[in-house]
């Protein structure tokens, strides 16, 4: 009995000393793979939404009326929807170095030729075909982490991410005020010029990083010895054992299957809610008050930042809970009751900031909760990169209608006020549409 004791006494200390093992496995995986990750995504990022800041100064330039620019800030999402999907096969070809170093070249070529538009035409071509050239992105890394990350790591790991969300808001809103204002009239450019090329042309760079940075997958990953790529390897066998069966097969029966579109239908409002704020939060806080395009650009700052720290404690509690819908839901609410207070504030400067915080925070976080519910979704599935795609094709037609619907909106009846409260009507029904999703093993998740 004493024998026993003695070894129950010290037993919890190679767990402890395996744990430790494990936490410096993931956080070397981590730290070559996230950060640079992340960098790309804040390019992404800055390359979709910087036509939100140009309006500032391009609208008048051109003569552009709110829907010709809700038109072209959209348009930009048709094309991400035609090749999602073809994208992502193709990343299964290929390989994640090969496809996203494509992306991103040929999207930082296009972001720079947005610099030459002088016509609505030209601004929906080109806006179109930076959505093809974007387009498999966003799933392609989700697909390519969850090769890397087992679940219980998972949310946390696409949180940081989707860091690059806020972070894109965070330096985008200083450097466009920084380019429009102070950049105007060199070489002969206008501000609104200098702002596509100095925010696109990073993607260029990036892309050649990537190709000499990136492994395929963990059997490529020359930086790893072998015990560690077994354990990796090891982990994501273990948690995909029980979902092979369920997913495995032709992607028919993923179209086939509800839940994708439940997914779908809350992905497409909680994509509406964050590029109502994208697209027209620095038009929201000029009509609050500031006035100068640099003062808009640093005040943008502010709910960007907060909701980047947000995101990343709010998905830490969601991989501890393991739960995914509640925390999603409860954040869609939020949102949409911040945003529905907008326009009661609409002249309040100090309390639209406010207001633009809690939803910046609280709207955002739903993607990568949604995200890590999908992947968990699918894992161990044959076809999860075509499944994740079609999941982000459908949804990102939110990313066209909202800004389509709010310049529409805004040019019929001159305010913002009517597409603020559509979008909140969007993201109370996204709520609901995450809380009916049960998926078998996580249920709770």
């Amino acid at each position: 009995m004493s024998r026993k004791i003695a070894l129950d006494t010290h037993s919890p200390a190679p767990a402890t000393a395996q744990m430790d093992t494990q936490r410096a496995l993931y956080f070397k995986v981590a730290l070559r793979l996230v950060p640079l990750l992340i960098v790309c995504y804040v390019v992404a990022y800055l390359d979709r939404i910087n036509v939100g800041f140009a309006k500032l100064q391009m609208q008048d330039a051109l003569g552009f009326s709110d829907a010709v620019y809700g038109l072209g800030a959209g348009i930009f999402f048709i094309g991400y929807f035609l090749f999602e999907v073809p994208s992502n096969l193709l990343l299964q070809r290929i390989g994640a170095r090969k496809t996203i170093t494509r992306i991103m070249l040929l999207w930082g070529i296009t972001g720079c030729a947005m610099a030459t538009v002088s016509s609505p035409a030209a601004f929906y071509g080109l806006r179109f075909l930076l959505g093809v050239f974007e387009a498999g992105f966003f799933p392609g890394v989700v697909y390519y982490l969850s090769q890397w990350f087992p679940r219980h790591r998972r949310g946390q790991i696409l949180g940081l991410f989707m860091t690059g969300f806020p972070i894109a808001g965070v330096i985008g809103g200083p450097v466009s005020g920084w380019a429009m204002s102070r950049l105007g009239g060199v070489a002969g450019l206008a501000g609104w010029q200098w702002l596509y090329i100095v925010e696109a042309a990073p993607a260029v760079l990036l892309g050649i990083v990537t190709w000499f940075t990136l492994s395929d997958d963990i059997g490529r990953a020359k930086w790893l010895t072998e015990p560690e790529r077994e354990a990796l390897r090891h982990a994501l066998r273990a948690e995909g054992s029980d979902t092979e069966a369920k997913h495995t097969g032709q992607l028919r029966q993923v179209i086939a299957d509800p839940k994708v579109y439940v997914m779908s239908f809350a992905y497409f409002t909680f994509i509406c809610g964050t590029y109502a704020l994208s697209f027209w939060l620095p038009t929201v806080l000029r009509s609050a008050g500031a006035t100068s395009v640099e003062r808009v650009g640093w005040l943008s700052a502010i709910p960007y930042g907060i909701a980047a720290v947000g995101m990343v404690l709010i998905c830490r509690n969601s991989d501890r809970l393991l739960e995914r819908r509640w925390h999603g839901a409860l954040a869609a609410f939020t949102g949409a009751i911040a945003l529905s207070l907008l326009p009661l504030m609409a002249h309040d400067l100090t309390a639209t900031i406010v207001l633009l915080t809690i939803a910046s925070t609280t709207v955002f976080v739903t993607l990568p909760l949604l995200w890590s519910l999908a992947s968990d979704y699918f894992a161990g599935s044959s076809v999860a990169a075509a499944a994740i795609a079609f999941v982000n094709s459908l949804g990102l037609l939110g990313g066209f209608a909202s800004p389509f619907a709010m310049g529409w909106l805004k040019t019929l009846s001159g305010t913002l006020s009517s597409g603020l409260y559509l979008m909140t009507t969007l993201l109370a029904l996204g709520a609901c549409a995450l809380l009916c999703m049960r998926t078998g093993r996580q249920a709770n998740a």
